[in-house]
């Protein structure tokens, strides 16, 4: 304590090292730059220039997002490194899905201590997933909050903005009735579902966080903190060229709970479950935890991270681009006609 009375570093919060955290982050926030930024972190806030003549009407899109329990993971195996880009991912990826090109990003960092390279450990990462994504890291808060938080434990929320002209509106209203659906793969088990299969590998199976699961010779810490594949630059890829009439970004709720979000009334997804691998790790946990299928399809994306509705007679040349753009994908099923009172989708 100073001799002159309580200071705000004697309460716990350590000005200094913020300001040391905001030196260290620099380079990694400069990498994501577009030439619409006009302002430097540091700032009360993020200036952006949109060049509205490249559009005819431009909407702006917004997204805001977390990482959920997978940050226990991050925490348990003390890597920070990758978060950043399951928090970007979880943002862009669902405004992607409106046909939106993200533009940028701002995140908000709260910890009980602040550990400069701890958060420049997370802040690198969320550079990387704007790179990605394409957008700009154009701001953000760090909030060290003292007895808020246990010793090592922050939370994490990300915002996005992106643009689209109104009438390439991707809303799912266009998606027919003998449309294909084309499933993009995962790369894990993304950002959803963690309570879950923490319960599972932890409590069921007695794992610890680096010890190797067996079938997949991975570290638990190596296969559950797998970034969240970022889409956008594929979907944008696509856009240019396609008739797209729907996309569901497969988070929360899995196959089941997405898909129906951008389907029109009186239509439903008929989903083959032969159609694609199911990643090993999503097996493992069903058999350990005794999960029903159902609830495994309504909790996890299964392998599959994005779904499109595209019409039949371009499905093929689709899966090419996106093979040529590097993603496996795979036509998953079609759209049918919904009865009245039955379910939006159907597994077969």
């Amino acid at each position: 304590m100073s001799d002159t009375g309580v200071t705000y570093k004697d309460a716990g919060v350590d000005i200094d090292a913020g300001n040391t955290f905001v030196k260290m982050i620099k380079p990694f926030v400069k990498a994501t730059s577009r030439p619409e930024v006009i302002s430097d972190i540091g700032g009360f806030g993020g200036l952006f220039s949109l060049n509205a003549s490249k559009y005819k009407n431009p909407v702006l899109v917004s997204g805001t997002d977390g990482v959920g329990t997978k940050l226990k993971i991050a925490m348990m195996a003390d890597r920070h490194d990758t978060v950043g880009i399951d928090l970007v991912a979880m943002c862009v990826n669902d405004i992607v899905v409106q046909g939106a090109e993200p533009l940028f990003f701002l995140d908000y960092f709260a910890t009980g201590k602040l550990d400069p390279a701890k958060g420049a450990d997370i802040v690198k990462g969320i550079s990387e997933g704007c790179v990605q994504a394409g957008c700009a890291l154009i701001g953000g808060e760090t909030a060290e909050m003292p007895g808020f938080y246990q010793p090592g434990e922050y939370d994490l929320a990300g915002f996005t903005v992106g643009v689209v002209d109104r009438e390439n509106i991707i809303d799912g209203s266009s998606i027919t009735v003998g449309n294909k659906l084309i499933g993009i793969a995962s790369s894990g088990l993304h950002s959803n579902g963690y309570s879950l299969a923490r319960k599972v590998i932890f409590d069921v199976m007695g794992l610890g966080i680096n010890d190797t699961i067996p079938e997949l010779s991975r570290s638990v810490a190596d296969v559950l903190l797998a970034p969240t594949r970022i889409y956008v630059k594929s979907v944008l890829n696509l856009l240019r060229d396609f008739s797209i009439n729907g996309i569901a970004h497969i988070t929360g709720g899995g196959v089941l709970e997405n898909v129906p979000r951008v389907l029109p009334k009186g239509c439903k997804a008929v989903v083959r479950l032969n159609s694609w691998t199911v990643p090993e790790i999503f097996r493992i946990i069903q058999n350990a935890g005794k999960i029903d299928m159902m609830e495994m399809y309504r909790t996890f994306n299964c392998g599959i991270g994005m779904v499109l509705a595209v019409p039949e007679k371009e499905a093929d040349e689709i899966l090419i681009r996106l093979s040529g753009l590097h993603e496996k994908a795979f036509v998953i099923g079609e759209v049918a006609k919904c009865e009245a009172g039955a379910e939006s989708v159907e597994l077969i």
